[in-house]
Order: C-alpha cells, then sequence, then structure tokens
C-alpha cells in the first residue's frame, strides 16, 4: 500500500472514490463526493465546536484540595491515561492512517479529529496546570507507573504495525483498533469523572470531559462507518483470520480497560466496585462489536444506567447518533450507529 499523492492531475474523484487504494486527485470538492455519511458526519462535528475557555473550573480548583486521598488518586491517574490517548490520536490520523486513505471527504474528517484530538489535549493542560497541585507527576507518569506503561504500549502497537508495515490488512485493523481507542479505552476514566459529578464534586472538569466525549463519539461513528465501508468495498478482507485477530483484540482491550478501572478506583470510589466497572466495559465492548458488524462476546447489561444522563448530549442529533440513519444511504451503503 502507497502513501496517496498530495495532487494527482490523472486522478479521479467522486463516485469512483475508494477509501483506501484509490487514485484521487488531491482535489476536495465536497459538491462531488461518495460517501454521503460523511458530508452528514463533517456537518454534526462542525455544530458541535467547543473551546476550553467556555468551562469555568474556579470550584473545581477549590474542591480538588478537599478530596480523599483516593478522588485524588484517580483523578491525576485518569487524567494521565487520557493525556497519552489524544497525543497519541493526533500524531498517528495524520501520519499513519490519512496518507492511506484516498476519499477526500474522509480526509477532511480525520483533519478535523486531529484538531479536535489536540483541543482535548490543551484541556488536559488546563485541568492539570490549573487543578491539580503535582503536574509534572502527572505528566511524567506514563513513564513511571508500570500498570499504565503497559496499557499505552499495548493501544500504540497496533500503530506501530501500520506504521512499519501499512498493508491493506493493517490498515483495516488500525480501523478496528480505533474504534476500541475511541469506544473502550476512554471509558474507564469518563466513568470516573462522571462518578465524581454525581457525587457533587468536581462538575467544570465533567463538563470539560463532556465535550470530549461528545467529540470522541463523532470519532467512533467515524470509524465504524469506515469499517463498514470496507466491507462493502473490499469484503475479501473480512476473513475467519481477521475475525480472530479483531476479536483478540476486543478481549485485550477490555481485560486491559477493567484493569486499569480497578486499578485507579482501588474499590474506593462511591458506585464504581470492581464488578461493576468489569460488567459496563464488557457491556460497551459488546456494542462496539455490534456496530462494526460483529457478534458480542460477553452478552453483559448497562450496570450503571444513572451514567446515561451524563451520556445525554446531541439530543437533536438522535437519528444519527442512535437511531437508523434515513439520509445517509448512498452507493449500496445503509449505515446506522448505535453508542
Amino acid at each position: 500500500m502507497s502513501r496517496k499523492k498530495i495532487y494527482d492531475p490523472e486522478g479521479s474523484d467522486g463516485n469512483s472514490t475508494k477509501l483506501i487504494g484509490g487514485k484521487p486527485s488531491g482535489i476536495i470538492n465536497m459538491n462531488n463526493i461518495k460517501y454521503e455519511w460523511a458530508y452528514k458526519l463533517w456537518d454534526v462535528m462542525l455544530a458541535n465546536t467547543w473551546m476550553v475557555s467556555e468551562v469555568t473550573l474556579n470550584d473545581d480548583i477549590k474542591e480538588y484540595k478537599t478530596l480523599s486521598y483516593n478522588e485524588r488518586y484517580a483523578y491525576d491517574k485518569a487524567l494521565s491515561q487520557l493525556i497519552f490517548m489524544d497525543s497519541v490520536q493526533t500524531n498517528q490520523i495524520m501520519d499513519n492512517l490519512n496518507p492511506y486513505i484516498t476519499a477526500p471527504e474522509v480526509n477532511i474528517l480525520l483533519a478535523r479529529q486531529a484538531f479536535e484530538e489536540a483541543l482535548h489535549s490543551q484541556s488536559y493542560a488546563v485541568l492539570v496546570d490549573g487543578i491539580a497541585d503535582n503536574s509534572d507527576d502527572i505528566y511524567e507518569l506514563w513513564r513511571k507507573d508500570d500498570k499504565l506503561k503497559a496499557k499505552n504500549d499495548e493501544i500504540a502497537q497496533v500503530y506501530t504495525e501500520l506504521a512499519d508495515n501499512p498493508t491493506d490488512e493493517n490498515i483495516l485493523l488500525s480501523m478496528f483498533a480505533n474504534v476500541m481507542l475511541e469506544g473502550i479505552y476512554f471509558y474507564s476514566g469518563f466513568t470516573y469523572f462522571y462518578a465524581l459529578s454525581r457525587s457533587g464534586k468536581m462538575r467544570g472538569t465533567t463538563q470539560m470531559i463532556k465535550f470530549i466525549q461528545r467529540d470522541e463519539n463523532t470519532h467512533l461513528s467515524l470509524y465504524q462507518h469506515m469499517i463498514k465501508t470496507m466491507r462493502v468495498e473490499r469484503p475479501e478482507l473480512f476473513t475467519k483470520e481477521l475475525d480472530e485477530k479483531v476479536y483478540g483484540m476486543f478481549k485485550k482491550a477490555c481485560e486491559l480497560e477493567v484493569s486499569w478501572g480497578q486499578y485507579i478506583t482501588s474499590g474506593q470510589i462511591l458506585g464504581l466496585t470492581n464488578n461493576i466497572i468489569k460488567e459496563y466495559i464488557q457491556y460497551l465492548c459488546d456494542k462496539r462489536l455490534r456496530t462494526c458488524g460483529l457478534k458480542p462476546i460477553y452478552n453483559s447489561k448497562n450496570p450503571i444506567t444513572w451514567i446515561d444522563t451524563y451520556n445525554d448530549f446531541n439530543a437533536q442529533k438522535v437519528n444519527f447518533f442512535e437511531g437508523n440513519v434515513t439520509n445517509y444511504k448512498k452507493g449500496g451503503l445503509d449505515m446506522s450507529e448505535e453508542f
């Protein structure tokens, strides 16, 4: 697989576009696209635009000092993990994945995602430097905490393999890896912050996290659509062997996220027992598998339905995120999302 050319006067666009392996001209013409879902998702991402300065953290600065040791411990470690994931995403999207995507309408979605990941990095910097009193330790934790390092290394592995060997299969596997990152690996941290807010604590931080999760949901939608598109355009890649690899990746992601969530909460956070964390992450894993066209592994139910009140954003866009998409059918594709 070769990286696409920045400009190719002999290239073709519109209905002749392919998600990978195409020959684009390099011109972005949003009036001549193949994937209507990309245009709809672009509109959603633009409508979600927010800035860090919109969130007031004055109360959180005072409340952080009143948190228990276990609450501060989880707060710091959750932030450190989120910092790593958005840092990796910013780089790998533009360096590893986007150069091999040959649909211009998807290229701009990936560019938008990279911007949002960078915005999230700024958000974490504000939370770390403005609220926590050990910012250097939080930023260096990925080097010193063996549990965090092991998780980070596993997440980065598939991206490294793509960089070293950008085959068609590895590009497809990276799409699945992005589903896991956007839809599983963030969620122990998100859930912890929502549990704090449910107890009336650190609500400014929670608002920031809600903005971030809203962005991550659009990223999750992007990769789910890309995988569904690949099933139509490159069905020969979806072999039994590939399914086995993907199931192995999802199981590992689930195990790592369960272990991480239990580690940072240490059984000391109200409403987040070890078993609840395990069931919730398994429930999310099953949902992500279904949206990727695969069967669930765990058949788990959501043990913390109260979290839906924190996940309830984009209500005006419910038909895009949670219902059947009625206006996004083109070229034989009929896509729907489940978050």
